[in-house]
């Protein structure tokens, strides 16, 4: 039993600090060096900018209203540490799960995993609440959620992230297949691009095949020590 503790408090470190989460308590004599948070302009009519984890695992603002034909772009921060956000479209049911396409329905946006870019999508309709969130692993159930039109009672935004934060580490780790434009409510006409503040030259943005060697990498430490304990 302490054996297997120790192993599971090990790889509990080791996924934090690979994804980017809070890391474990530890004593350094070098002060880690701030991110380079890029600060989205001031609204405009007919356009919301949204600032994705400034400085802390939030979208700020994090709940509002958007008008059909409203372009609501999100700004992630320039990183250079591999550390990564995504604006993924879920559902009020289920706050930390990518909104799959249904018989009925087309799948929710999605932005992928990134950082140092611009993603934006556009309200089609207005009567109906948005529900998105982080998917990087543990970011959702940090509380990194938000909502677009959400009901000022019954299913509202505090609802909404109570239940992520509830989730907390027990949060599914979902797959990264980049962007996707379509979606419940809202969409998007284009991917994720680095074209404003911020933005960190292409030579030192995390490629796609960093982002799933990550992936891999843990799933494959994991099943390892699934094997031992076992």
């Amino acid at each position: 039993m302490l054996f297997a503790t120790g192993v599971t408090l090990l790889f509990s470190s080791f996924a934090l600090a690979q994804y980017g989460g809070p890391p474990p308590a530890q004593t350094t004599t070098t002060a880690p060096a701030a991110a380079a948070v890029p600060s989205a302009p001031a609204n405009t009519t007919g356009h919301v900018n949204i600032n994705v984890a400034p400085g802390s695992f939030t979208y700020s603002p994090n709940n509002f209203n958007a008008t059909n034909g409203t372009q609501v772009t999100f700004w992630f921060p320039a990183i250079n540490q591999g550390i990564m956000h995504s604006v993924t479209q879920g559902s009020f049911a289920n706050p930390c799960t990518y909104l799959a396409a249904t018989s009925n329905s087309s799948a929710g946006f999605d932005s992928g995993l990134t950082n140092s870019d611009q993603f934006t999508i556009t309200i089609t309709d207005d009567t109906k609440p948005i529900w998105f969130h982080c998917k990087f692993p543990l970011h959702c159930g940090l509380g990194m959620v938000g909502a677009i039109n959400a009901p000022t009672s019954g299913n509202t935004f505090d609802s909404f992230m109570a239940a992520a934060v509830k989730i907390g580490s027990s949060e599914v780790t979902e797959n990264d297949n980049g962007a996707v434009l379509s979606g419940v409510n809202a969409n998007a006409t284009a991917a994720p691009s680095a074209t404003g503040s911020g933005a960190l030259p292409a030579a030192t943005q995390p490629s796609s095949a960093l982002k799933t060697g990550v992936n891999v990498g843990a799933a494959l430490l994991g099943a390892a020590f699934v094997l031992v304990l076992a």
